[in-house]
């Protein structure tokens, strides 16, 4: 069988790059079993053979009716399916999805009938959401980065932008790769429309969230924007969880430097 892959270099690129940030999220310890979702907008890299292709799944009902999808394509991590295998062979544990004319139902196209991931429906909430905003976001990555799943565990940081200070405060470059800083999502079970509507919500102002003794939500230009700033989030745990192991509160940069971090990189907050 001929991949989609196949003489479209544009769209091997961004699979490919999909496929690191993959390998990335098991290395780090982040993407335990099938752990973690990622799922990217790749409508700009279709062609018109690909518009042509005929679907090679049933049809499937996304549960919500989502205006903004319509004839939109999508790469899906494959649900059950691992990351580390993702990594190695992303079209084996992944596929391309197409939603449909009526904008509540997808059919899979390539490369194999895998299942997108049971959190489909919230994913694409959010892109649906990016492309009614014209924000540019093109992709979404869920998974659960250790040291700040911990922090999580601190009811004192889960007040607003309390644990975003803390982390902004670790290292410089945390305020200037992740301007935004960290939303916060109180617990809700996994995988429900509580969950996922609490997270488009933060997303207004964020662009990680951090849902409580779970993992986190990004959005980002494009899968490795996602990962970079988790990355730097998770940097920052790991600096402050460090400090307090050796046995004392690290002192984080003041306010005023932190101020003067925001004016000299023209950051929003």
């Amino acid at each position: 069988m001929i991949s989609i892959l196949e003489n479209r270099p544009a769209l091997k690129q961004e699979v490919d790059k999909i496929a690191e940030v993959a390998g990335y999220l098991w290395t780090n310890g982040w993407a335990e079993r099938n752990g973690g979702n990622i799922t990217v907008n790749i409508t700009d890299l279709v062609d018109d053979d690909i518009r042509n292709m005929p679907a090679i799944s049933q049809r499937y009902t996304i549960g919500e009716k989502l205006p903004h999808l319509k004839g939109t394509y999508f790469f899906c991590k494959g649900t059950g399916k691992r990351m580390r295998d993702l990594a190695r062979h992303p079209m084996d544990n992944g596929s391309i999805i197409r939603i449909l004319d009526d904008c509540e139902s997808y059919v899979i196209i390539a490369d194999n009938p895998v299942m997108p991931t049971s959190e489909l429906p919230s994913h694409l909430l959010v892109h649906d959401r990016q492309i009614e905003t014209h924000s540019g976001y093109k992709a979404t990555l869920h998974t659960h980065p250790i040291e700040l799943v911990a922090m999580s565990h601190n009811r004192a940081f889960l007040k607003k932008d309390v644990l975003t200070n803390i982390l902004w405060s670790m290292i410089p470059e945390t305020k200037a790769f992740c301007p935004l800083g960290l939303g916060i999502v109180p617990y809700e079970l996994p995988g429900s429309v509580k969950l996922a509507q609490s997270t488009l919500h933060e997303l207004e102002d964020y662009d990680v969230v951090m849902w409580e003794k779970h993992g986190v939500f990004a959005k980002g230009k494009d899968i490795m924007d996602a990962f970079d700033q988790v990355d730097v989030l998770s940097k920052s745990a790991k600096i402050y969880i460090d400090a307090r192991a050796m046995g004392f509160e690290p002192e984080g940069m003041s306010n005023e430097q932190m101020k003067e971090m925001s004016r000299a990189f023209h950051l929003p907050k």
